[in-house]
């Protein structure tokens, strides 16, 4: 009992999909991206994944023996991403992790978990944790358009706009200060491929984007959405995420989902007009 784990995307699914999926929603990150990498094994390297059967009784804090009930798991370079667990369980998997991925760069979890993770991490590695953000998951209600529209209109990306989206998606991670060696080209090709990016244009000029990550399990998640930095204030950016909102619930997808950071007020409130609605916080720690 205990913590298991794999480096293989089907063994983890086979074993966890049924947990994961019981809250999609809150496990939406590790739901899209196994579904990525069961249909492109190539696009992260070295993915790592873990699920938690508890040994305890039922009842007494821990869930019964052969019951799981925690899952992770991490693509490199990207922080571990936790399920909801306890604190110990979450201090076992830190505990498990420092002897097989001791330059883990952090760890996306609530609130509790990750600090509980982050102090057996110290322990371990020496290496201390510090906030790098704080984000909220939204879930969409019923869709309000922005009022006025913007001017100019939607269109879907193509492989003509592929350096286009690079540069944006370059300049995203620099915004939320989230700049890694990753290259985003294999993931812009897969997008372009189901129709995952939409542009807005005002007069024929790209001025915004938003993306979504292809549907699994019922639902999407919206992201990213960049504006030009010019070209913010304007609505473009609302527009741009009304057209990929739309277009989902079109589709017959039953969740849509995105992730704010709480640190800026403005896209809360821009989602919020839109009709998204709270779900739950998390944490993201990097270990220095």
């Amino acid at each position: 009992m205990g913590w298991r784990l794999s480096d293989a995307v089907e063994e983890f699914l086979s074993v966890a999909g049924e947990f994961l999926r019981a809250e999609r929603a809150r496990n939406t990150i590790a739901l899209t991206v196994t579904e990525a990498l069961r249909r492109d094994p190539s696009l992260y390297s070295s993915p790592l994944f873990g699920w938690y059967s508890g040994a305890g009784e039922p009842g007494a804090g821990e869930p019964g023996a052969g019951q799981l009930s925690a899952a992770f798991m991490q693509t490199p370079p990207f922080p571990a991403f936790l399920t909801a667990m306890t604190e110990p369980v979450a201090a076992a998997l830190a505990a498990e992790l420092a002897a097989t991925r001791p330059d883990l760069p952090g760890v996306n979890a609530e609130d509790d978990a990750a600090w509980a993770f982050a102090g057996v991490w110290r322990e371990r590695t020496g290496r201390e944790a510090e906030v790098k953000r704080r984000s909220r998951l939204f879930r969409l209600g019923e869709l309000s358009w922005p009022s006025p529209r913007p001017d100019g209109a939607a269109r879907l990306a193509t492989a003509a706009d592929r350096d286009l989206l690079l540069a944006w998606m370059e300049a995203f991670d620099d915004d939320v200060g989230e700049r890694t060696a990753q290259d985003h080209s294999r993931a812009i090709d897969s997008r372009i491929s189901y129709g995952g990016f939409t542009i807005w244009e005002v007069a024929g000029v790209p001025v915004s984007m938003a993306g979504v990550t292809r549907a699994a399990d019922g639902m999407i998640r919206v992201g990213p959405v960049y504006t030009l930095p010019e070209q913010r204030g304007r609505g473009y950016g609302g527009a741009a995420t009304s057209v990929v909102s739309q277009a989902a619930l079109d589709a017959g997808i039953a969740e849509v989902l995105l992730y704010t950071d709480l640190a800026n007020p403005t896209s809360n409130a821009l989602y919020r007009r839109l009709g998204y609605r709270p779900v739950e916080d998390r944490i993201l720690l990097a270990f220095g």
